[in-house]
């Protein structure tokens, strides 16, 4: 979710203009960049492809 909808309940202002503490500091947190928010669905999918088709190999050699 991105901060540029939501209100603050402090000030009851779009958290994106920053007018309290409360809104300054749920900005800065929702900005922190995490690896899975920052990939795109397509990337995901790619990702889960190929974690599925390492545990297929891993399971057809193992047997």
């Amino acid at each position: 979710m991105t901060y540029d909808r939501l209100v603050c309940a402090n000030c009851a202002a779009p958290v994106s203009e920053g007018r309290c503490p409360v809104c300054r500091a749920n900005r800065e947190r929702l900005q922190q960049v995490n690896f899975f928010t920052g990939l795109n669905p397509t990337a995901l999918i790619a990702l889960l492809v190929v974690l599925v088709a390492a545990v297929v190999l891993l399971a057809h050699q193992t047997v």
